[in-house]
């Protein structure tokens, strides 16, 4: 897939690689962004993924309930998978008790 910016396939084997369990996998992964963009694009890319983990981390951590509009669309799913049960729904459940 081509997305339009230097590296993008690599950048989105990277991606899907940091999601999953392949040592081999995120390895080769990382050795393909180095190949594409060199050192300084593997640090980039793992610090933008590290930052939008953190993000997360980070308003769960404070309390930041979910936005209304993906509460609404994603209700069922939630239930299906029991991601009401976490803890962390708690924040979202206080403000938004009917749309859960």
């Amino acid at each position: 897939m081509e997305i339009g910016v230097p590296g993008g396939q690599e950048l989105l084997e990277f991606s899907d690689a940091l999601l999953g369990p392949d040592k081999d996998r995120m390895d080769q992964a990382r050795l393909g962004v180095e190949d594409a963009l060199g050192h300084q694009g593997v640090v980039a890319a793992a610090a933008i993924a590290a930052t939008f983990t953190k993000n997360d981390r980070l308003a769960n951590g404070t309390g930041i309930p979910s936005e209304l509009r993906m509460l609404r669309n994603s209700k069922e799913i939630r239930h299906e998978l029991g991601l009401n049960n976490f803890r962390t729904a708690a924040n979202t459940i206080r403000h938004y008790p009917d749309d859960m």
